[in-house]
């Protein structure tokens, strides 16, 4: 399902070192984190894979091929604003509410199986012990985040609240627009200015969201990402996983001796 990436025009991660990214991120943003918001879907949960064998199977009937272009290109938009990516790229003979409607009957039987995406539970408990403010913006909609997160209620205790730009009124456009961010910033009773406010994110178009909405934002790439595009859209620091970070070059509470060091 996920492969390397095999392109000579493309960054490696062993070039993006997580020194350089911490450098600059202390000379470009001295001001500290207080506040963290994380994506949902492929950054704190399994989930992508799911989306991605649905699509792959739903397209091939048609005598398309869902690719990584068209899925990096549908990271984190609202549910039909994802679609529309879908049906006018690969020309698909069907409509946003056909697309939509069998992409909701597959994923409902898969999603509640969902596994934490390594490093996801460290880090948030670690966050949540020292009582640093955290919440999740996610271009998910209320039914499709229960069924994501039925099986880990307790996780979800965590976080002060969840924005899901699918259907929250306030979120006018999905990301790459600042929208989602700039909502769950405001969301905090002390509604923090957007310099101290960190994301987590997966997606180009994440990253790009968090940016223009005046965050600082660490990127966790899936593998077949092009890291160049990772890097020229102002991502503060790149990783390969959230087990990877280090909550001190951000001015956060090191990682103690009660963290767990479990890739959960």
């Amino acid at each position: 399902m996920f492969q390397g990436r095999t392109s000579n025009s493309r960054l490696d991660f062993n070039s993006i070192t997580m020194a350089d990214h911490t450098d600059a991120s202390r000379e470009k943003a001295p001001v500290p984190v207080t506040h963290v918001i994380f994506d949902l879907d492929g950054l704190l949960l399994n989930t992508e894979i799911f989306y991605t064998q649905i699509l792959e199977e739903y397209c091939i009937k048609y005598g398309k091929a869902f690719t990584w272009e068209v899925k990096q290109r549908q990271m984190g938009r609202k549910e039909r604003e994802a679609a529309l990516v879908a049906i006018e790229t690969l020309r698909l003979p069907v409509t946003v509410d056909e697309y939509i409607k069998h992409v909701r009957q597959e994923l409902t039987h898969v999603l509640p199986t969902c596994k934490f995406l390594p490093g996801a539970v460290k880090l948030v408990q670690h966050l949540h012990r020292h009582k640093i403010p955290m919440a999740i913006a996610t271009g998910s909609d209320t039914f499709f985040f229960g069924k994501k997160t039925m099986n880990h209620k307790d996780f979800l205790l965590m976080f002060q609240h969840h924005v899901l730009a699918s259907d929250d009124p306030e979120v006018k456009v999905g990301k790459p627009a600042p929208d989602v961010f700039l909502v769950c910033a405001r969301r905090f009773p002390d509604a923090p200015d957007p310099k101290n406010c960190l994301v987590f994110e997966d997606a180009l178009n994440g990253v790009q969201a968090a940016v223009a909405a005046g965050m600082r934002v660490v990127a966790v790439p899936d593998e077949r990402a092009d890291l160049k595009e990772f890097k020229d859209s102002g991502a503060t620091l790149i990783l390969k996983s959230l087990l990877e970070f280090d909550p001190s070059s951000f001015q956060l509470p090191p990682y103690d001796s009660h963290s767990n060091d479990e890739a959960h």
